[in-house]
C-alpha cells in the first residue's frame, strides 16, 4: 500500500500520460490500433500475427512509441473481431466465439447495429476495467500469482469444463457428450508425457495435434454460411435494419447492465493474470457466468439476448490488461503474444520484474495508458462505422458468400499452413452443420477442445509433483466445489422434471432421424475407448476416462429423450430433423431441398479445393468467386469481376506480400518449376 500512496507513483503516471499523448507516439499508437482492427476483421488471423508483423519494426523505435504501437494493435483485435461474428457467425478470432451465439440471432432480427454497438461499448468499458486492474494490481499481485500453481490451474480448467452444463440449455448431458468429444479431438497427436501417438493413423499432419483455427471456423463459420446458402436470403431476411436508433439502444443496454460489465471485466482481468488461460477460454467462462447469474438468461441466451454479447466482450478486452501483470511483475508471459512483447522489451534493454515497478515506473504506466487510449480510440472508430457495417446484413447472399468464403478458407489455412487444414475445415464444417441442424450445442465442443489438453497436462504434473495432496489445497477445493455445483444443479433439475414416473408406454416410443447424432458420438466414444487400451498408462488414462464419460452421457441422454421426453418436444422438419432456433425461417423447406442446397454449398468448397490443388489458392479465389456469382446469383459480369478483383487483391496484399505465408502446393507450380529447370 505504501507503493500506492507514494507521490512518485502519481508523478510517474502523469509523466507517462504526457509521453503517450505526444504527437509522434500517439501516431504510432493509432497505427497499431488500425492494424489491430484490420486483423480482427479477418477470420483466423488474430493479434499474434500482428505482433509478428509489427515487432521487427519496433526494435529501433523509441520504447514508448514501440510499446504503444504493439499494445494498441493487440488490445483492439478483440474489439473488431465481433464484426464478422455478429454479421456472419464467423468468429474473427478465437476470443469472439461466444459472441456469435447471441450476436448473429440479433443480426437476423435486424438488430445488427444494436448488437455491434453493445459489443463496442462493452469492449471499451471492459478494456478500461483491465487497464485499472493492471494499474492497481501490479504492486499487490505478487502473493496471488505465487499462490497459483499447477493444481489451481487444473481446478480452474475443470471449472471451465463444468460450465458446459450451462452452455447446453435444457440438454446438459448432450453438452457433456459434445465437450467430451472436443476433449478427445484435442488429444489427437503425440502425448507429451510418453511420446505415444494417439489416433494419428500414420499421418504426419496429425502428430502435432489438430490446429484450433480450422476446427473453430469449421464448427462455427461454415454452418452459418451454409444456412445462408440454404435460405438464399440476406442475413437479416426481410427485417429492417435498426440503424442509428439501434446504436443508441446498444449503448443504453450496456450502461443499464453496468454491473455485469464490471463483474465480467473483473473476471476477464483475473483470468488474464493466470498464464495459459487464453481468450478462447475467457469468453466462455464469462458467458457461462452471465447465464448463471442474470435473471431469465437461461431461457433467453443463444436466442438474441443483448446481455449475451455484453458479457464476453467485457471480459475479453479486460483480459488484455490482466495478461500484462505477470509479464511485467515477474517476466512470466501469459501466452505467445505477451512472450513476443517480453522479447521486444528485452531488445530495448528492459528486464521484467522489480525494476519495472521502480526504475522504469513511467514506462510501466505508459503501457497502462496505451491500453486505455487504444480501447477508447478503437471502440470509438468501430462505433462510428457500426451502422454502416450493419447494412451488410441486408445484402443478398450471392454478394456475401463469395466474399466471406475465400477469407475463411485462407484463414483456416493459417492453422499449420498445410493441406490438412483444409480437410479439417471441411470435416468439422460438416460436423458443425449437422450439430446445428440437430440442435446440438456447439460451444461445449470447442470448450472441450481448448481445455482438454490443458486438463491432461496439468493433471499429470499435479500428480507427479504433489500426489493426491493437490486435492487438499484451498484454492483447488473452492474451484472444484464450484464445478460440482455448476455441474450437478442442471442434472438434479432434469431428474426432478422427468423421473421414472414419466416413462412413456412402450407403444409410444419411437426413434427419430436426429437420434443418429447420438449414434455418431457414442460410436466415436466406443472407438476411442477400445483403441486406447494398448497405450502406455499415462497416455491412455485421459482418453479412457473422457471416452467413458462420453458414452455414459450420450447413452443416458438418448435414453431420456426416447423414454421420457414427449414425442412432440421441439420443432421438427418434414423428415423429423430437429430445427435449430436460428433456422426457423426455413422450417417450411422440405428436407430434401435443404440437403440439396447444403450439398451444393459444400460442393463449392470442393471446387475451391480442386482449383487450389491445380492452379494455386490465389488464382482460384477470383475464378470461384466469379463462377459462384454468375451461376448461383446470375450477377452481372461487371459486378462479379470487380468484387472478385477486390477480394483477390486483399488476399494477395495481406497474406502474400505482408505476411509472406507459404501457400498450398499445386500441380501447376510443380509443372512450371519443372519447365523452368528443363529450360535452364
Amino acid at each position: 500500500m505504501d507503493f500506492l500512496s507514494d507521490s512518485s507513483t502519481l508523478s510517474a503516471a502523469g509523466h507517462a500520460l504526457s509521453m503517450v499523448l505526444s504527437l509522434d507516439r500517439l501516431s504510432f499508437l493509432v497505427l497499431g490500433v488500425l492494424v489491430g482492427l484490420s486483423l480482427g476483421l479477418l477470420p483466423g488471423i488474430g493479434g499474434l500475427t500482428g505482433f509478428a508483423l509489427l515487432a521487427p519494426f519496433t526494435y529501433t523505435m523509441d520504447p514508448y512509441a514501440a510499446f504503444a504501437m504493439l499494445l494498441g494493435m493487440h488490445t483492439v483485435t478483440t474489439t473488431s473481431d465481433v464484426i464478422p461474428a455478429v454479421l456472419f457467425g464467423v468468429p474473427g478470432t478465437a476470443a469472439s466465439q461466444a459472441t456469435v451465439l447471441d450476436g448473429l440471432p440479433m443480426a437476423k432480427r435486424g438488430e445488427a447495429s444494436r448488437a455491434l454497438s453493445a459489443c463496442f461499448t462493452s469492449s471499451l468499458l471492459g478494456g478500461l476495467v483491465g487497464a485499472v486492474v493492471l494499474a492497481v494490481s501490479l504492486p499487490l499481485v505478487r502473493p496471488l500469482v505465487l499462490s497459483i500453481s499447477t493444481p489451481e490451474m487444473l481446478a480452474l480448467t475443470i471449472f471451465g469444463i463444468a460450465m458446459v452444463s450451462s452452455l447446453s440449455g435444457k440438454a446438459p448431458l448432450r453438452g457433456i457428450a459434445a465437450a467430451c468429444f472436443g476433449i478427445l479431438v484435442g488429444m489427437i497427436g503425440t502425448n507429451v508425457q510418453t511420446g505415444q501417438l494417439r489416433w494419428t493413423g500414420d499421418l504426419l499432419y496429425l502428430q502435432d495435434g489438430l490446429p484450433i483455427v480450422p476446427v473453430i471456423l469449421g464448427i462455427f463459420a461454415l454452418p452459418e454460411l451454409c444456412e445462408l446458402a440454404i435460405q438464399r436470403t440476406a442475413i437479416a431476411g426481410r427485417a429492417s435494419i435498426d440503424g442509428r436508433a439501434g446504436m443508441r439502444r446498444g449503448v443504453i443496454d450496456t450502461l443499464r447492465n453496468w454491473f455485469m460489465v464490471l463483474r465480467c471485466g473483473g473476471l476477464g482481468a483475473f483470468l488474464g493474470i493466470i498464464p495459459g488461460i487464453t481468450g478462447a477460454v475467457t469468453d466462455w467462462i464469462a458467458y457461462g457466468h452471465a447465464m448463471q447469474t442474470s435473471k431469465g438468461a437461461k431461457d433467453s441466451f443463444t436466442k438474441g439476448d443483448v446481455r449475451g454479447v455484453i458479457a464476453p466482450e467485457s471480459a475479453n478486452n479486460a483480459r488484455e490488461g490482466g495478461m500484462l501483470v505477470p509479464m511485467l511483475a515477474f517476466g512470466i508471459p501469459g501466452g505467445a503474444a505477451t512472450a513476443i512483447l517480453l522479447g521486444a522489451m528485452m531488445v530495448h534493454g528492459f528486464t521484467a520484474g522489480p525494476d519495472m515497478l521502480t526504475k522504469h515506473l513511467d514506462l510501466t504506466y505508459s503501457m497502462v495508458w496505451s491500453l486505455a487510449v487504444a480501447n477508447i480510440f478503437g471502440a470509438g472508430l468501430c462505433f462510428l462505422f457500426s451502422s454502416q457495417f450493419a447494412k451488410i446484413a441486408t445484402l443478398r447472399y450471392t454478394l456475401i458468400l463469395p466474399v466471406i468464403m475465400p477469407i475463411v478458407f485462407v484463414g483456416a489455412f493459417q492453422g499449420s499452413r498445410s493441406w490438412g487444414d483444409m480437410v479439417v475445415l471441411l470435416v468439422f464444417g460438416l460436423i458443425g452443420w449437422g450439430m446445428k441442424r440437430l440442435n446440438w450445442a456447439r460451444p461445449p465442443l470447442i470448450l472441450g477442445l481448448v481445455l482438454g489438453t490443458l486438463i491432461e497436462r496439468y493433471m499429470s504434473i499435479s500428480f507427479m509433483r504433489y500426489g493426491v495432496d493437490w486435492l487438499m489445497r484451498p484454492g483447488v477445493l473452492v474451484l472444484l466445489s464450484l464445478s460440482a455445483l455448476v455441474f450437478v444443479t442442471p442434472l438434479l433439475r432434469l431428474l426432478r422434471q422427468g423421473g421414472l414416473g414419466r416413462l412413456k408406454p412402450i407403444r409410444t416410443v419411437r426413434v427419430e432421424p436426429q437420434d443418429l447424432a447420438y449414434v455418431f458420438f457414442i460410436g466415436l466414444g466406443l472407438y476411442a475407448l477400445v483403441t486406447a487400451q494398448d497405450w502406455f498408462f499415462m497416455a491412455k488414462i485421459g482418453p479412457i476416462v473422457v471416452s467413458g464419460a462420453l458414452v455414459v452421457a450420450g447413452a443416458f441422454s438418448l435414453a431420456y429423450k426416447i423414454f421420457v421426453l414427449p414425442n412432440d418436444v421441439g420443432a421438427t422438419g418434414r423428415a423429423g430433423i430437429h430445427m435449430d432456433v436460428t433456422s426457423d425461417r426455413d422450417a417450411a423447406l422440405p428436407t430434401r431441398l435443404v440437403l440439396m442446397r447444403a450439398a451444393t454449398f459444400f460442393g463449392w468448397f470442393l471446387v475451391f479445393l480442386a482449383g487450389t490443388s491445380v492452379i494455386g489458392m490465389i488464382a482460384t479465389v477470383p475464378l470461384t468467386m466469379v463462377a459462384f456469382m454468375r451461376i448461383e446469383g446470375r450477377e452481372s459480369w461487371r459486378l462479379s469481376l470487380i468484387l472478385a478483383g477486390c477480394v483477390t487483391a486483399l488476399v494477395y496484399g495481406v497474406f502474400d506480400q505482408l505476411l509472406h505465408i507459404d501457400w498450398p502446393s499445386n500441380l501447376m507450380g510443380k509443372w512450371l518449376a519443372m519447365l523452368a529447370v528443363g529450360g535452364g
